[in-house]
C-alpha cells in the first residue's frame, strides 16, 4: 500500500483545472469557468460537479452575476449563475415556499433548459430547490418533485447528483415518511447497473438513519450499535460497484462516495478491504459520514490505520 499524503481539503479535489479556475474566479474573472465548462462538453457528470464547487465560491463572490451579465444566453453561464442563486435562496429561511429567491432560481433554471435542452444540470438544481423550499407533506410540491425527476431521468437516467437530491429528499429529516427511504434506496439498486456508484446509496440513508438517531438518543445509542456491522448493503456495495468500476477513470465525486464506502466497511470491521478504498481515496478524506460516528479526522485516521495493518503481509 502506498504511502498516504496529508488531508487535502480543497473542493476541487483531484480536478486540478478547476482548481486553476477557482483561484481566477477568487480574482473576479469568469472566462476561465467559460473555457473550463465548454471543454467539459456532455460529460454531465463532470459538468455537475465544476458547477457545483464554482457555485459554492460564486455565492460570496460576483463572477458568476458578471459573466451571465456579459453573455445572457450562455448555456453555462446561466446553469452557473442558477446554481448560485438556488444556493443564495438556500441563505434563508426553510420551507418558504413561493420565496422571492427561490422564483428567481428557478426562472434561471428555466433560461438554462431553454439555452441547453439536454443538459441535466438545471433540473437538479430544481429538485435542490424542492427539497429545500417545500412545505412539509405537501402534495402538490411532491408532484412537482416527481415532473422534474422524470425530465432528469429523459436526459441522464443515472444522473449521480440527481438521485443523491431525490434521496435526501426522502429522509425523514425532510420530506420523507417510514422508511420510504431505503425502499426507495433498495429499489433503484436492483436496477443500477453494476460499476456505477449509486450503489452507495443505501450506506447514505444508513449514515443519515445513525446521525438522526445519534441526535435524539445521544451517546447511549452511538456507543452500543453500530448498524453497519450486520448490514448487507456495505457488502452489496462492495460487491456491485467498487469490483466493476473503472479504477482508471473515476467520477467526478468519487472521493465522497469512497468515503462511505470506507466508512461503512471500517465499521463493519472489513478492514482488508477498507484498506484498498482508502488507498484510493488518497488525501481526499471528507467530514461526511465520518462525522456521524464522532470527530471526522480522529476517525479517519484511526480506522485508516487498521486498515493498513489489517493489509499488511
Amino acid at each position: 500500500m502506498r504511502r498516504i499524503p496529508a488531508f487535502d481539503r480543497h473542493p476541487a479535489r483531484d480536478d486540478l483545472p478547476l482548481r486553476a479556475v477557482l483561484d481566477d474566479a477568487a480574482m473576479g474573472r469568469w472566462e476561465g469557468a467559460r473555457e473550463l465548462l465548454a471543454a467539459t462538453a456532455a460529460d454531465w457528470d463532470r459538468r455537475i460537479f465544476r458547477l457545483q464547487v464554482l457555485a459554492r465560491a460564486g455565492v460570496r463572490l460576483t463572477f458568476a452575476d458578471t459573466w451571465a451579465q456579459a453573455e445572457p444566453r450562455s448555456p453555462h453561464a446561466l446553469a452557473l449563475l442558477a446554481t448560485v442563486q438556488a444556493l443564495r435562496s438556500m441563505a434563508g429561511l426553510r420551507g418558504g415556499g413561493n420565496n422571492v429567491a427561490m422564483g428567481r432560481a428557478w426562472e434561471i433554471c428555466d433560461a438554462a433548459c431553454e439555452a441547453l435542452p439536454a443538459d441535466p444540470t438545471p433540473y437538479v438544481v430544481m429538485l435542490a430547490l424542492l427539497r429545500y423550499h417545500s412545505p412539509s407533506s405537501d402534495r402538490q410540491w411532491r408532484a412537482t418533485v416527481q415532473t422534474v425527476w422524470k425530465q432528469v431521468e429523459e436526459r441522464d437516467p443515472w444522473n449521480r447528483e440527481a438521485h443523491h437530491e431525490l434521496l435526501t429528499y426522502m429522509f425523514p429529516s425532510w420530506h420523507g415518511v417510514g422508511g420510504e427511504v431505503f425502499h426507495w434506496a433498495q429499489e433503484r439498486c436492483a436496477h443500477i447497473p453494476r460499476g456505477l456508484p449509486l450503489h452507495t446509496l443505501p450506506l447514505v440513508a444508513l449514515a443519515e438513519s445513525h446521525r438522526v438517531r445519534m441526535e435524539r438518543e445521544g451517546h447511549r445509542y452511538g456507543l452500543t450499535v453500530h448498524p453497519w456491522t450486520d448490514n448487507p448493503s456495505t457488502r452489496q456495495t462492495w460487491e456491485n460497484w467498487w469490483t466493476y468500476r473503472a479504477p482508471g477513470s473515476p467520477h467526478a465525486a468519487f472521493h465522497e462516495d469512497a468515503n462511505y464506502l470506507a466508512h461503512a466497511l471500517s465499521f463493519a470491521n472489513q478492514h482488508r478491504e477498507a484498506a484498498e478504498v482508502f488507498d484510493a481515496i488518497g488525501p481526499y478524506a471528507t467530514d461526511v459520514p465520518w462525522s456521524y460516528c464522532g470527530d471526522a479526522p480522529t476517525l479517519f485516521i484511526r480506522h485508516r490505520t487498521w486498515a493498513v495493518k489489517a493489509s499488511a503481509p
